[in-house]
């Protein structure tokens, strides 16, 4: 094969998967939409379909990271299918040992598959990771307080983890509770990026205020 055939190969492999990540991403992004509308049956098919594409993608919002295999996991968890939902978040756990919802979402998986002791370690552990990640975030960004600036979140996690520590605690609450997290978090991935784009509109209307009145001889 000679120099010109072997480059144009290499941008036909290049185009392909390039296509393949924007196909994956399109899936992934309606897989997400039907998940916030509450009609996981119909995000589980598109995050399937987003994992086909790329079996490694991963969502990155607002400093925030989670796996396709997460998402594949959850809407499983959610629509019942709990052996599957299970092989899909130790995938992600397999890609990202710290995927804290795939943690959280394993946890309650094998939770209510019947091993309620062994999936507590892990709600445990997941609650634990959003915890010290939410509270990083705040500390080190304390101009940027978007991430759950109430501690709502933080509150009950807290809530939860002393109630565990303590052993007391029982299923019916910690397994509603763990769901609630998960779905907070995801919703708080959006509420923080409004609250992002609605401050910075807010500096960038001060700023051209700022210049005018220095424009105009003020």
């Amino acid at each position: 094969m000679g120099t010109a055939d072997w480059l144009r190969s290499l941008c036909l492999i290049c185009l392909m998967a390039g296509c393949a990540a924007c196909g994956a991403s399109g899936q992934f992004q309606a897989g997400r939409q039907a998940l916030l509308a509450n009609d996981p049956e119909r995000a589980l098919a598109y995050f399937l379909e987003a994992a086909q594409g790329d079996p490694e993608y991963v969502y990155r919002s607002m400093l925030f990271s989670e796996g396709i295999w997460t998402y594949v996991g959850r809407t499983q968890y959610a629509t019942g299918r709990l052996q599957e939902a299970r092989q899909s978040l130790e995938r992600a756990l397999a890609l990202d040992k710290d995927d804290n919802l795939a943690k959280l979402y394993l946890g309650l998986t094998v939770a209510r598959s019947g091993d309620f002791s062994r999936g507590l370690k892990n709600i445990e552990s997941g609650m634990r990771g959003l915890y010290d990640w939410l509270e990083y975030i705040n500390r080190s960004r304390p101009f940027e307080g978007y991430w759950d600036p109430s501690r709502e979140i933080r509150n009950a996690i807290d809530n939860d983890l002393a109630a565990i520590s303590g052993g007391d605690y029982s299923r019916e609450q910690i397994i509603p509770d763990g769901e609630w997290v998960g779905q907070m978090m995801e919703n708080e991935i959006d509420r923080a990026r409004r609250d992002e784009r609605r401050q910075f509109e807010r500096d960038f209307e001060r700023r051209r205020g700022l210049s005018v009145g220095v424009g105009i001889g003020f």
